[in-house]
């Protein structure tokens, strides 16, 4: 194991190669990959890894990075790409095909705001329209989350009892663009980790029929599989949780991780880097007498409600901190996280850092005091922070 000096976008690149070369035993490693700010640093890096057993492929657009990769898969081969906000959204009807066609792709998606009007800068807007695709959603919080969420990706998505494509995703420039000390583990390791892959489905052992019409109740039987292979995600992650602490040494991140919630009488839930702006503000409401937690949503495909509702059982004020806005909603995460509240519970939608505006633990103190103050729930409120 190194420690390097990185991007995230950079760690996303050498996880990748790791996991890349790990395969060499078996069909090898295939990518299409495609630019857009801000993820290009990724499949440039990418593109100057050495894979033994490997193929990068440039193409022409999003839809056929997507493209290339799911035929990649179908042939056996372990696959990735990255892509960004309108490139996803121009990527979307490969990106259902993939999880339709079971494929465990592993895509890195840098979470940048839609555009028009052009912004470069960070909302989970573009990742969190994909909430129905498919795809397991992992949010990052920092660089070493990343390098160790792309390897982790890999061993969960080709386990035969999930066979379902990962994104992994992670803030545009707070984290793709900024260099952190990472470790970055060996080729040894990262081998011990992830056997090769063996698609059980793929084309070229002997004849099969992909992708052909399929009357409604072949459907409904494909859709209950899908359903399935979601629904053993959760202790699938466990077991790969064990497995990377035993081969890495370090613990990869909780569906959900709470904090300071022991006695929390309010509590605040955000997804990405949000959340250490927000245990900071928590820190300071403590100093002032105010029972505030906060809880950081890392997956939210598969949605983790039995452990959103055990951690916020005894709150009964909850804001909910989004970086996206779903016109006529609210806040998205909001959305689904109200089920998950006790019964009783007020729970506040507040968005924020929307198109990257700077959020500030002095922007999160003001929703913990508006939350304090509320006698009951409002519209969901925009909170501008972007000045």
């Amino acid at each position: 194991m190194t420690t390097e000096l990185v991007s995230a976008n950079h760690a996303t690149a050498l996880a990748t190669a790791l996991a890349a070369r790990a395969n060499r035993t078996a069909r090898g490693f295939g990518s299409g990959v495609y630019p857009i700010t801000p993820q290009t640093e990724c499949i440039e890096k990418l593109c100057e890894e050495t894979i033994e057993k490997g193929h990068v492929v440039r193409v022409e657009s999003e839809h056929s990075a997507m493209a290339v990769c799911m035929g990649f898969s179908i042939a056996g081969a372990r696959s990735f790409t990255a892509s960004s906000s309108n490139g996803l959204a121009y990527m979307t009807e490969n990106v259902f095909a993939a999880a339709f066609y079971r494929l465990p792709i592993v895509m890195m998606a840098v979470n940048r705001t839609l555009g028009p009007p052009w912004n470069i800068w960070v909302d989970h807007g573009d990742t969190l329209m994909l909430r129905d695709s498919g795809w397991i959603q992992l949010y990052c919080e920092d660089n070493q989350e990343v390098c160790d969420s792309v390897l982790a990706a890999y061993r969960l998505a080709e386990d035969r009892r999930v066979l379902l494509p990962v994104m992994v995703c992670q803030d545009a420039f707070i984290l793709s663009h900024t260099m952190m000390l990472t470790d970055i583990p060996d080729q040894a390791a990262v081998d011990r980790f992830l056997p090769p892959l063996d698609l059980p489905h793929r084309l070229a052992d002997r004849p099969r029929a992909l992708g052909q019409l399929d009357n409604p109740h072949e459907t409904e039987v494909h859709r209950r599989h899908l359903q399935a292979a979601m629904n053993a995600v959760p202790d699938v992650y466990r077991e790969v949780q064990s497995s990377f602490r035993e081969t890495f040494g370090r613990d990869l991140a909780d569906p959900v991780i709470p904090y300071r919630m022991e006695d929390a009488e309010m509590c605040l839930v955000s997804m990405g880097t949000t959340a250490a702006t927000v245990r900071s503000a928590v820190d300071a409401a403590r100093e002032r007498g105010l029972k505030v937690g906060s809880l950081r949503l890392r997956m939210f495909r598969p949605f983790p409600e039995a452990l959103l509702r055990q951690h916020l059982a005894r709150c009964q004020r909850v804001g909910v901190i989004d970086r996206d806005l779903c016109p006529g909603l609210g806040g998205i995460v909001w959305s689904e996280v109200r089920p998950a509240a006790a019964r009783d519970a007020m729970v506040q939608s507040y968005m924020m850092g929307l198109g990257g505006g700077d959020v500030r633990p002095a922007h999160v103190g003001l929703v913990i005091d508006d939350l304090a103050a509320r006698e009951s729930q409002g519209a969901p409120q925009i909170m501008e922070v972007g000045q």
